[in-house]
């Protein structure tokens, strides 16, 4: 793992908290799981993760998803 991506990692949480308010939980269950796949530590041959949000309108399920895919998609600082 390069070192802008480790730091990155390490900063997941405190970013989706920036966008995600009340799921504290969640971002930190799916932060885990992001970090132990990109860390090498989970078998390649599955997926990084897999997450079921439920709950009723308003708590934040798309946005964090939103939030998620846009973290990890985004290049890492140079």
């Amino acid at each position: 793992m390069l070192e802008g991506e480790r730091d990155k990692l390490l900063r997941m949480e405190e970013v989706l908290h920036n966008r995600v308010v009340g799921q504290e939980e969640a971002i930190k269950v799916v932060s885990d799981a992001v970090r132990r796949s990109r860390a090498g530590l989970s078998d390649p041959n599955r997926p990084a993760g897999s997450f079921l949000f439920l709950g009723p309108t308003g708590v934040g399920k798309t946005e964090l998803c939103k939030s998620l895919a846009e973290f990890l998609s985004t290049a890492s600082p140079a």
